[in-house]
């Protein structure tokens, strides 16, 4: 890839629970299988890890930033990046996530970015903002 800028989803999620607990659903694997994705996951910065993508197998990533219970961040497959950033919000969190990485002019990540982006707001956002709120 020589020029090409890159591209990034961005979602902006309320949750109603408190940062603490935002931050054990990022990074426990019991609760994480819950909304996203089954896989060894932990806010510890170096961990190597899976997650399990349906139709895709074992994903690598590694977390590359760790800042409890502000920031966790994580490669992932190589060339993309997922970031969390909690914010406390009156009686929860504002959660911003950036999934980052995407070469447009890449069929296969332009067809990710297309899939990702909706699937990252419409389902799997919203299914963990419902696990915290039980």
């Amino acid at each position: 890839m020589s020029e090409t800028e890159l591209a990034t989803i961005t979602v902006d999620q309320f949750i109603s629970a408190a940062p603490e607990k935002v931050w054990q659903a990022l990074t426990t694997p019991e609760l994480h299988a819950q909304w996203w994705a089954p896989g060894d996951i932990a806010g510890v910065l170096g961990h190597r890890f899976h997650l399990e993508m349906p139709g895709r197998g074992p994903i690598p990533c590694e977390v590359v930033q760790v800042r409890e219970p502000e920031l966790f961040v994580f490669a992932f497959n190589g060339t993309w990046t997922i970031s969390w950033r909690l914010v406390a919000e009156g009686k929860g969190t504002r959660l911003f996530l950036e999934h980052s990485g995407f070469d447009l002019e890449n069929d296969g990540d332009l067809f990710a970015f297309n899939r990702m982006g909706p699937g990252w707001r419409d389902k799997v956002m919203p299914r963990l903002a419902e696990l915290l709120a039980a």
